[in-house]
């Protein structure tokens, strides 16, 4: 929709009215029959035309009714893309620029608040029902809903234009390979090495850039954990669903403003540590904490895994030696590369394309390190096709390289009892190992 919204000024007048009228308690007894609401709201509306505070036509009073039950019961506009379970992000640009992301493409819908006030209620109620306020002192709010979507809310005068609401919502449910596969995210063939990868508990890097799919590439990997051992999840929000018995969720809390409370991704990892964790899952390595999780991977617990911002498997290797050196300044260079590469064996790049289409684009494997240099080979590669679909979609296809013949997966295979399988795979996959 590309047309300017516009409501009727009276429809914000009349909303302020209702919410005064309102008999809370009646309303609170009647939510769970949403139609009772909307009849005790389409009362008091009629009640404020015949006394001639406002007017408004019929169909008007039904449409408004229904939007400030909608506001009562739930998210108001909020609601049908909320349950909508094609849309991936929620985007609020004030009360009538409202944004969803489906299919990896950004799309103006035709919702709309019926006010800034409606808006900022709304928001403020959505961030109260998770213990936090949201006012001139705190005009910043980052957090999770009861569902699991993550919230973030900026209000005046940080934004100039109005509120803004963004919700990352949670998936419905875990995606499998199968579906990456149909969607084209990756091949048969990366799949199958992949889930060998996590079952031999080789340590793995998924990066990518916002919305690129990291998380749900995490969602997927953590599939393939045995169900014996205990994993341990660090979040900032909690996205991970993992299908084990034996996993211990923990998440990070910004604190008071005098910063007590506070619990850093760092706090949480070296609590984690003393946990005997077979496996360590980190939601998103985005600082200090880099040290210890290398220290984590280094120290027995194989298999451990986590997300990072980067657009190749090369920047995330300069992002992780940044991160190390955030928090260890006095390690040289030299030797915080030889931690990392004797760490991280796997880097799973993800991008989402102009096109709106998500792609492993490389699966590479940390080698060694050679003078002073951290060596990577790509085992898996896309390759994109100068020409596109008839839908103007970008082509490509997924490139084999081999696997190099010192790879540590080779070496974990054997003790996982799936040398066979990994070596059938890479012969079927169309390349002779290295």
């Amino acid at each position: 929709m590309n047309k300017k919204i516009k409501v009727p000024l009276e429809w914000a007048k009349i909303r302020d009215l209702v919410f005064q009228a309102l008999d809370l308690e009646l309303i609170e007894n009647l939510k769970q029959d949403p139609h009772k609401v909307n009849r005790e709201i389409l009362s008091i509306i009629r009640n404020i035309i015949s006394i001639g505070n406002a007017y408004i036509s019929l169909d008007e009073s039904n449409a408004l009714a229904s939007m400030i039950c909608d506001e009562i019961i739930g998210y108001g506009p909020l609601d049908s893309l909320m349950n909508d379970h094609s849309i991936n992000d929620i985007l609020v640009n004030g009360p009538f620029n409202i944004y969803v992301e489906k299919e990896g493409s950004l799309i103006k819908t035709n919702k709309f608040f019926i006010s800034d006030r409606q808006l900022l209620d709304i928001a403020r109620r959505l961030v109260n029902k998770i213990g936090k306020n949201l006012d001139e002192a705190h005009p910043l709010v980052d957090s999770r809903l009861p569902d699991g979507s993550r919230l973030n809310v900026v209000i005046p005068p940080i934004t100039i234009d109005g509120v803004s609401l963004s919700i990352r919502k949670f998936g419905a449910g875990n995606r499998t390979f199968s579906e990456l596969i149909n969607f084209g995210t990756l091949d048969e063939s990366m799949a199958n090495f992949l889930v060998i990868a996590a079952r031999c508990r080789m340590n793995i890097i998924v990066s990518g850039g916002t919305g690129a799919g990291k998380t749900t590439m995490l969602n997927v990997l953590s599939q393939f954990i045995n169900d014996n051992e205990r994993t341990i999840t660090l979040e900032d929000a909690a996205e991970l669903r993992l299908q084990q018995d034996h996993v211990v969720r923990m998440e990070t809390r910004a604190g008071g403003e005098d910063g007590r409370g506070k619990v850093t991704m760092r706090n949480l990892l070296i609590n984690a540590l003393r946990m005997r964790p077979d496996r360590i899952i980190l939601g998103e390595c985005r600082g200090e904490e880099a040290f210890e999780m290398l220290q984590a991977m280094n120290t027995g617990h194989n298999g451990s895994m986590s997300t990072l911002h980067a657009n190749t498997a090369r920047d995330a290797l300069s992002r992780l030696e940044s991160m190390v050196l955030m928090a260890q300044s006095e390690l040289p260079l030299n030797a915080i590369r030889r931690y990392i590469s004797s760490s991280i064996n796997f880097i799973i790049q993800i991008s989402r394309l102009p096109d709106g289409q998500r792609k492993v684009t490389s699966i590479t494997e940390v080698v060694g390190i050679e003078s002073d240099q951290i060596v990577t080979h790509d085992i898996f590669k896309f390759k994109i096709h100068e020409e596109r679909d008839t839908n103007s979609k970008i082509q490509g296809s997924f490139v084999f390289n081999g696997l190099v013949r010192r790879s540590a997966l080779y070496d974990a295979a054997q003790y996982y009892k799936l040398a066979e399988i990994l070596e059938d795979l890479m012969m079927k996959a169309g390349g002779v190992t290295k």
